[in-house]
């Protein structure tokens, strides 16, 4: 059985409606980047924050460091994600929040 995941996503901190194939592609998609950076082994709960060049990854209420590759990759993989749904152009900040159902 596959596991479900919920997400919730804000653009300029403002939250957007997101439909049933959206939020689990976007919680896989973010999970998936997480899941592969050095410090992440189980994940209930996941945080992404991206404003300007900086992206801050919380997992289970810790912070993980980031060196400066996945930083890029997790921005622009977001980045290109949110820009093409509605509510997701001049994006200047973006919040994603992943939790395990």
């Amino acid at each position: 059985m596959k596991e479900g995941y919920k997400a919730g996503l804000q653009v300029n901190k403002k939250p957007v409606e997101l439909n049933p194939f959206v939020e689990e592609f976007l919680a896989r998609v973010s999970v998936g980047a997480v899941t592969s950076l050095k410090e992440v082994d189980y994940i209930r709960s996941v945080q992404i924050h991206h404003e300007h060049d900086d992206v801050t990854v919380t997992v289970n209420g810790e912070e993980v460091s980031l060196t400066p590759f996945p930083v890029l990759i997790i921005a622009n993989t977001l980045r290109g994600l949110v820009s093409t749904l509605k509510g997701g152009d001049d994006i200047k900040s973006l919040d994603v929040s992943v939790e395990k159902k």
